[in-house]
């Protein structure tokens, strides 16, 4: 008796970049595998959200920045909220800062891969991906343990009211008036706000704040 070959189903990728360059590389390279499909290509994340709407891909392949309009982190969101057959998200960027990886991973992202990322890696994670499993390139990975192992950084009321007033450029005669307290009061607390965040500049401790979302 002759058994019957069920034939697999290829993954269904939908393509979200900016870059039309970058879309044809990848779109030639996914085009190699035998059991991948490439069933759409947006170049923002709008395009992206209305395509999946129409294509119901399995996954999307989502670059986190596209130029005008919503950003990738707003797109994956949208895409992991929509009802129905909603795609997984699997980000493919080149930007690996721990913020851009949180604001992702708490958008619904299933997985984040870097650019750097061999064709195999690539194609490993995309069926990774379609099954609902989450894979991060090892940079990522690292960071998130790193992140894990060390928590953010604690700041009181008072100072995330001050580090507040520093992201919008105040001074800190202008940071007293606003919080109806002293100079030495708002000298003292940056001095405690650099120590939690390991600086030593008003600029550094903005950024930093913003890094690891410490800001409204």
């Amino acid at each position: 008796m002759t058994e019957t070959t069920v034939p697999v189903r290829p993954v269904r990728i939908l393509l979200c970049d900016d870059h039309a360059v970058v879309r044809a590389g990848l779109l030639a390279l996914l085009d190699s595998a035998p059991d991948i499909e490439v069933v759409g290509e947006a170049g923002t994340g709008e395009e992206a959200l209305a395509l999946a709407a129409k294509l119901l891909p399995d996954v999307v392949l989502m670059d986190l920045q596209l130029g005008p309009g919503i950003d990738g982190v707003t797109a994956t969101r949208r895409l992991t909220a929509a009802p129905g057959g909603r795609p997984h998200v699997l980000v493919l960027t080149t930007y690996d800062t721990d913020a851009d990886i949180t604001r992702a991973i708490e958008a619904g992202a299933t997985g984040y891969l870097l650019k750097a990322e061999r064709p195999e890696e690539l194609f490993a994670a995309i069926h990774a991906a379609a099954d609902g499993r989450t894979t991060l390139s090892a940079p990522v990975a690292g960071r998130v343990m790193a992140n894990l192992r060390s928590p953010r950084p604690t700041l009181t009321a008072r100072e995330r009211d001050i580090l507040a007033q520093l992201a919008q450029g105040l001074g800190n005669r202008e940071i007293a008036r606003a919080l109806f307290i002293s100079e030495a009061t708002v000298k003292t607390h940056l001095g405690r706000i650099y120590d939690k965040l390991g600086v030593d500049t008003r600029a550094g401790a903005v950024a930093v704040a913003k890094e690891q979302r410490l800001l409204p």
